[in-house]
């Protein structure tokens, strides 16, 4: 793809670059970025129709930089073709202290708020974007916060205050202006009337406001406000050792638990060119699998109760419990055990797990029939639910929605078969498809991914590997305990890892997972230091919500509930 680039646009305005992870990585020159883009996802063969992420990176105090352009800032873009099964990877880099590039929200819808994030956190203006403004600070935040320059702890800062002035003119920068958006305020007949949605409302499912524009009960447009959740996860990503900022990462997406540490160490063994045991894979797929039915226990139970059934939120967090009950058990944590290590586990398997597994996976698949009678098969959750809230596979594709919501518009695509890692390609299962993309359909997917969860689960229990839970490798956090009582060279080495962290060579790559709620994946970059030099988690939350306006026009409110619950997001792993 990039010799094709090449003989396009010539070989002084595409220059490959050579990455860890394998996917296809080219330097164009800002004024040339767009066309580049335009030609990739309009003209080549197969396109490249999905902007799966738009990201900066601060590269002015990196050390490891001399096969680099020369520059400040640099832009990445990372595109996917369905149809290819293939990525790639443009970059442009910038220079000066606040530079600017133009806009491809005109190739891509979907880069609004990826534009966004960009200029808020580290500066660089989009030209030519509808609408640059703060997207995850307040607007009243001074600096932008992914850049060096910018404090990363609490003890590099002045003490906090909020003199009157100041918090005045925070409450004053939250007030909603219709006519900035492009709103108007009034039509022939009357006034629209403007209604603040959230952030404290129970369909938004967290802190998430929407600003509705109405006529009547039904909603002519929507501005969604996000950010009442940012905690900062990559500035912390850069701040920690390789190893101390697993914890971190189940707290982005909360329901996924170990999910969430997979994709970031399956990113950082891609850097260090680590080999997980068998073992350590299948037990990480077991977890993985387990997480993902208790994830979707949450959005089944919650889901209901969106549309007015109160009961099956009581049972499905009850089997859920018996979800966090083996976690548990195997863990020694329930929500966020951040147990996954760089290499491996975090310890093998205690005794008496089979057992307990066994149970659960003989338990389930009656409560889901149980559960399809109460919910599914409801004829009053069947008219709130189908043909509300439904999108085409092409927008689909265009706003770069992936998962369960992805699968609902009928298109085959899972990570797990399509791009298998940690030995998916070892289990036979299905991957369920629908085809309306509506909230009823979005539903049915996840039903059925938790029945062949629990077939994959099963199949790891009867073909569990013996053999180490951790990679026999030096970059691994830490290494085996019992190795440290053979020879001090060991010894020191586990001293080292546990206190400063293994040194990543340098390099940089990327890996995703079919994470609960869509692709899920960690861009990472080592300078060939402790700590990583840039972390990005592009979540799948993000993506869905910046498509809510899209499908909400000519809904009712009522209805809006109904499509917030379906889209199955985390308020943390929107906002990081």
């Amino acid at each position: 793809m990039i010799e094709e680039l090449k003989k396009k646009f010539g070989d002084n305005a595409v220059t490959g670059q050579p990455t860890k992870d394998a996917i296809p990585t080219a330097w164009v020159p800002a004024d040339s970025v767009a066309a580049v883009l335009k030609y990739l996802k309009q003209e080549v063969e197969r396109p490249f129709r999905t902007l799966y992420d738009l990201t900066v990176t601060d590269e002015r105090v990196r050390s490891n930089n001399r096969e680099l352009p020369a520059g400040d800032f640099s832009v990445l873009y990372h595109l996917l073709s369905y149809e290819r099964n293939e990525d790639i990877r443009l970059k442009v880099m910038l220079p000066g202290e606040y530079p600017s590039i133009p806009s491809v929200t005109p190739i891509w819808p979907a880069a609004n708020w990826y534009e966004r994030e960009a200029w808020d956190m580290f500066g660089v203006t989009f030209t030519g974007h509808p609408h640059l403004s703060r997207l995850l600070m307040p607007p009243a935040w001074k600096g932008h916060p992914l850049r060096k320059e910018h404090p990363s702890r609490a003890t590099e800062m002045g003490v906090f205050s909020l003199p009157e002035d100041r918090e005045a003119e925070a409450e004053e920068g939250l007030r909603f202006r219709p006519e900035e958006w492009g709103m108007g305020g009034k039509r022939s007949e009357g006034d629209f009337m403007f209604l603040n949605f959230g952030p404290h409302h129970p369909g938004a499912h967290g802190l998430l406001r929407l600003m509705l524009q109405l006529e009547g009960e039904v909603i002519v447009d929507v501005v969604p406000d996000i950010g009442y959740h940012h905690r900062g996860a990559e500035k912390m990503g850069e701040r920690q050792t390789w190893h101390t900022f697993i914890p971190y990462t189940d707290r982005i997406d909360y329901l996924g638990g170990v999910m969430n540490n997979m994709a970031y160490v399956l990113a950082v063994e891609k850097l260090a060119g680590i080999e997980v045991p068998d073992r350590a894979q299948v037990v990480r797929v077991m977890m993985c699998e387990l997480f993902r039915i208790a994830s979707h226990l949450v959005f089944y139970g919650t889901f209901a109760q969106d549309v007015g059934a109160l009961s099956p939120v009581f049972y499905t967090f009850n089997d859920r419990e018996r979800v966090f009950d083996i976690v548990a058990a195997i863990t020694g944590g329930r929500m966020h055990p951040s147990w996954f290590r760089i290499g491996g586990v975090a310890q093998d398997l205690p005794a008496g797990w089979e057992g307990m597994v066994r149970e659960f996976v003989k338990y389930l698949p009656g409560r889901l029939k149980e559960y399809d009678k109460l919910v599914m098969n409801n004829s009053i959750f069947k008219q709130r639910t189908r043909g509300v809230g439904s999108y085409s596979l092409e927008q689909a594709i265009e706003w770069g929605v992936t998962g369960p919501g992805l699968r609902a518009c009928g298109l085959e695509w899972d990570l797990r078969k399509k791009r298998p890692y940690s030995g998916y390609d070892r289990f036979d299962f299905d991957i369920p498809t629908a085809q309306h993309g509506d909230c009823y359909d979005r539903c049915a997917i996840r039903v059925e991914e938790m029945r062949q969860s629990l077939r994959i689960i099963e199949q790891c229990v009867h073909s569990m590997p013996a053999g180490p839970y951790k990679a026999r490798h030096p970059l691994t956090s830490p290494p085996l305990k019992e190795q440290t009582t053979q020879d001090i060279e060991t010894l020191i080495a586990h001293f080292l890892n546990v206190s400063w962290g293994p040194v990543i060579p340098q390099g940089e790559a990327f890996f995703g997972i079919e994470a609960t709620k869509g692709m899920n994946g960690y861009y990472l970059i080592s300078d060939g230091g402790t700590t990583p030099y840039r972390v990005r988690i592009r979540t799948p939350s993000f993506a869905h919500l910046q498509m809510i306006p899209e499908i909400s026009r000519g809904l009712m409110i009522a209805d809006l509930i109904a499509l917030l619950g379906s889209i199955d997001f985390v308020l943390a792993d929107v906002d990081r």
